[in-house]
């Protein structure tokens, strides 16, 4: 199929199946072979979900391509900008690799999603495309069973076999078939995840880029996640299926009007750009099982893949269950790990791991799993996800890095992967949120680099307010009336910390006693609560979420963000999330700030294992050895 480079607007969705065999993991794909020198395919998403493959060369610039797509899609480009990633294309395009998608939003203050995902006009575009319907971006073109799935995919698809609508889940996600109507494949388009525009369920509201289910995940970016946790499954360690991200184009996508939500009921091709994952036949999901019936090695494969990637979903609905000895009684299985549309969020926040209660949890690492997590490279990976998923944000990558990091400490400490996963999960005391373990040694690290950058700019002169965090060295901290030396020597604190009643936050890393209050002779001395109300000090010099780090007492658990409720079916996305804190985040950091604090984060880890340690020894002790898997 011959291109017509000299066309303003190329709409390119064909199948890519590279001559020769694929040899290695990570080399580079030979796509762009025969492609004049200079030009480059990139795939244009609006924030309402219309997608448009153009071809570029050294002469375009971010104004020619919104040129472009108003012309081919009849969409206002006025007052907008033009990303990639964190990157926000002001005119420069250099920074765009091939076949990488972009992203058109709105710079108005209320976004509105009134707008319909219109297919390109003109008689000319149309004929001009005569692709076939799939278009794998990036580099993973090499994967040969990823071709051989896509082959199968477009030969059903000229067969009259159709696509089947999920109806689970929140997002909209089809089964793509074979000519022989089996399942082979499972497509989740960008523009239908949950609170997105053309999302089929109901749960709308958002614009694309904008905070989604999880606030540190945006809207339109869980597909990305979705490939990046299979390229880190090396050596295919946790039995993540293959996903690539494809612009696809079929009829059976949904598409709202945009104004109310309400699907459109005429039926065209559209495209769309979306995970593809490949479909594991399977017999149930974890939760319809005992899970104690479950491989070891296969819960602890599964649990160091979620900790390196700060899995914010891992529940058993998507743990898929595949019998290995045939039908009968249950005895051999496989654990197969989908759905990470949720991981590797751009702060850290409260992640869900189902497994870790689950008895196989709390067995030590084996020889081979301690010898995989010492032979993980955070800096490797990284370097990895910039060169495959070029659109991964920053903050993303931070948090890999930082979880893959304390993964590998802990390992080295000894501790279990239900010790590790306890770290990271906050908890609800009283309803209220506390920051977990691991946020805990992350705000002391930030807290020490603080306080280095007074300590710099008391020597270079700075103003004598920036005195106010070491002035706190020699000097009592003020305490409440109620709460003074003598009063903590009588017992627990009653009033709190910063709005969190009946308990100290930061008490997580010297928590000794058996009851939730904390007494002051069982863990938090004086000397301990000056350096942690200090810390609540100076904590707000550093720029931590939203300039706020300390905001315990504003998040009830329940409570969701908008403040009410609505009595129709499509309710607002603010309505419809739940409000979370963010003590932590990552991405205000320069590199040398970063490199710093991890420098901090290790040398702080250590002691924060040994409480953790003997916190489970502690609870071992009071269970017996009854309760031992």
């Amino acid at each position: 199929m011959s291109r017509e480079l000299d066309s303003p607007v190329q709409t390119q969705m064909a199948v890519a199946v590279p001559n020769g065999p694929c040899t290695g993991e990570y080399h580079v794909s030979t796509r762009t072979e025969g492609k004049p020198a200079g030009r480059r395919r990139v795939f244009v998403q609006t924030e309402t979900g219309c997608v448009l493959g153009m071809e570029l060369d050294r002469s375009d610039n971010a104004h020619t391509v919104k040129r472009r797509l108003q012309l081919a899609l009849n969409v206002p480009t006025e007052e907008s900008s033009l990303t990639f990633g964190d990157l926000i294309l002001n005119n420069d395009l250099s920074a765009v690799r091939n076949d990488s998608p972009l992203l058109l939003t709105r710079n108005c203050l209320h976004r509105s999603s009134s707008t319909p995902c219109l297919s390109p006009t003109g008689k000319n575009l149309q004929q001009r495309d005569q692709s076939g319907p799939i278009e794998i971006l990036g580099r993973f073109g090499r994967l040969a069973r990823i071709n051989e799935l896509v082959k199968d995919i477009v030969t059903a698809i000229k067969h009259g076999v159709d696509p089947i609508p999920v109806h689970s889940g929140l997002g909209g996600a089809y089964y793509f078939r074979n000519k022989k109507g089996e399942s082979v494949a499972i497509v989740k388009p960008t523009d239908e995840e949950p609170f997105a525009p053309n999302n089929p369920k109901g749960f709308i509201g958002k614009a694309l880029g904008q905070p989604g289910l999880k606030r540190s995940v945006r809207v339109g970016e869980a597909g990305f996640r979705e490939v990046a946790a299979y390229l880190l499954d090396r050596d295919h360690f946790a039995n993540v299926p293959a996903t690539v991200l494809v612009k696809i184009t079929h009829s059976v996508f949904n598409v709202n009007d945009g104004v109310n939500g309400n699907k459109l009921h005429n039926r065209k091709k559209v495209s769309k750009i979306a995970s593809l994952q490949q479909f594991i036949p399977h017999d149930f999901d974890a939760g319809d099982h005992g899970t104690s019936s479950f491989p070891v090695a296969a819960v602890h494969r599964i649990g160091i893949l979620d900790v390196r990637i700060f899995n914010t979903d891992r529940h058993a609905g998507n743990l898929l269950v595949r019998k290995l000895d045939g039908v009968g009684t249950f005895g051999q299985a496989e654990l197969i790990p989908i759905d990470h549309g949720l991981c590797l969020p751009e702060s850290l926040e409260d992640p869900y791991f189902e497994w870790i209660h689950w008895p196989q949890a709390s067995i030590p690492f084996s020889e081979d799993e301690l010898e995989y997590i010492n032979n993980l490279d955070p800096a490797r990976d990284s370097e990895m996800l910039r060169m495959e998923l070029p659109m991964i944000r920053e903050a993303c990558l931070r948090v890999l890095v930082l979880c893959t990091i304390f993964l590998k400490e802990a390992a080295i400490f000894g501790l279990c992967l239900a010790e590790i996963g306890e770290m990271m999960s906050r908890e609800f005391r009283c309803n209220y949120e506390e920051p977990s373990e691991l946020e805990v040694v992350c705000l002391e690290a930030r807290r020490i680099l603080a306080d280095r950058e007074v300590i710099v700019l008391d020597a270079e002169g700075g103003e004598q307010e920036f005195q106010f965090d070491l002035d706190c060295e020699d000097a009592e901290v003020d305490m409440p009336p109620k709460l003074s030396r003598d009063s903590l020597k009588k017992g627990s604190f009653q009033n709190g910390f910063k709005g969190v009643p009946g308990r100290n936050p930061l008490s997580r890393l010297d928590e000794c006693s058996e009851e939730d209050e904390i007494e002051v002779d069982g863990g938090l001395g004086w000397d301990q609560f000056q350096n942690v109300a200090k810390l609540s000090i100076s904590m707000k010099k550093v720029g931590l979420g939203e300039r706020n780090p300390w905001n315990y007492g504003g998040i009830p658990k329940g409570t969701r963000a908008g403040g009410g409720t609505s009595s129709g079916n499509r309710r607002s996305a603010n309505e419809q999330l739940a409000a979370t804190t963010s003590f932590v985040t990552l991405a205000d950091m320069s590199e040398e700030e970063w490199n710093l604090f991890l420098e901090r984060f290790k040398e702080l880890l250590y002691p924060a294992f040994a409480n953790r340690q003997s916190a489970t020894l502690r609870q071992r002790q009071r269970l017996g050895s009854s309760c031992q898997f």
